[in-house]
């Protein structure tokens, strides 16, 4: 391989069966499969003036590039894991060649072993809450009072009286909501085998206006899957819209953090 080559790598799995066929990857290239040690790792010749470690630097402030770069990476990860248990790595995971992707593999091979064993059967799912306002009971209409007299309140005042009051509204209806999305988190947790709360995504992220209380991931057996929905059915509601996303590859569950563990992700 030319030294101006390196490795893209899309995900690990056991190297029995085939992997999918015809799959295109990042930039283009085709995806192939290199088996070591009893796993499969997933990937493709990419270009260092691309994918080296300088130019991602500038690529990953590049966000029409980051879209595509990540939309094709998911595209291929879901391929691999709509034919068998699958270990996602993270998003551009780059390597100088096939020799250190064969490093990776002896060197993890107990971590992607045991990642592969806990997601085996099972499936990511995707729960997102928001906090949506209830509804006030129409106040009666105060009597009128001279707002010049001793007792009377300006226009200045009267304004910052409402909005004190709106404002009072709100984190009332935000403690409700974040309230009832515990409860949600909790009645999921029955169901699934381990779950992950991250982190709150921003309304300019997450397209809605409402403020999320919520932003779960679960993992699931596949039997279980329609039980899993239905605790969604049953729970909305009371100040809160639930968003239901997946079934996906485990990416919360199946991926090895810097120092190699295995990630469990969050079980409380």
């Amino acid at each position: 391989m030319a030294t101006d080559q390196g490795v893209y790598l899309y995900a690990v799995t056991r190297a029995e069966g085939e992997g999918p066929d015809g799959l295109t990857g990042v930039a283009g290239a085709p995806v192939r499969r290199l088996v070591h040690a009893g796993l499969a790792a997933f990937l493709s010749t990419v270009s260092l003036e691309e994918f080296g470690e300088e130019a991602l630097r500038r690529s990953m402030e590049d966000l029409a590039w980051l879209e595509e770069t990540a939309r094709t990476h998911h595209r291929v990860v879901e391929a691999i894991a709509g034919l068998r248990s699958t270990a996602p790595v993270r998003l551009v995971t780059v390597y100088t060649g096939e020799a250190q992707v064969r490093e990776l593999l002896d060197e993890r091979h107990e971590q992607f072993d045991a990642v592969l064993s806990r997601v085996t059967g099972r499936q990511e799912w995707g729960v997102k809450a928001y906090a949506v306002p209830v509804p006030a009971e129409p106040a009666a209409e105060p009597a009128a009072e001279p707002v010049d007299g001793p007792r009377g309140a300006s226009p200045g005042a009267a304004y910052l009286n409402r909005r004190r009051a709106a404002l009072r509204g709100r984190e009332a209806d935000w403690r409700r909501a974040a309230e009832h999305a515990q409860a949600v988190h909790e009645a999921l947790m029955h169901v699934a085998v381990v779950g992950r709360r991250h982190r709150a995504q921003d309304p300019q992220l997450s397209g809605r206006r409402e403020q999320m209380v919520l932003n779960g991931a679960y993992l699931v057996d596949e039997e279980r899957a329609a039980e899993f929905t239905r605790v969604i059915e049953d729970i909305v509601g009371q100040g809160v819209a639930v968003e239901l996303v997946g079934p996906w590859a485990p990416y919360s569950f199946a991926t090895l953090d810097q120092e190699g563990e295995a990630a469990h992700g969050d079980a409380s």
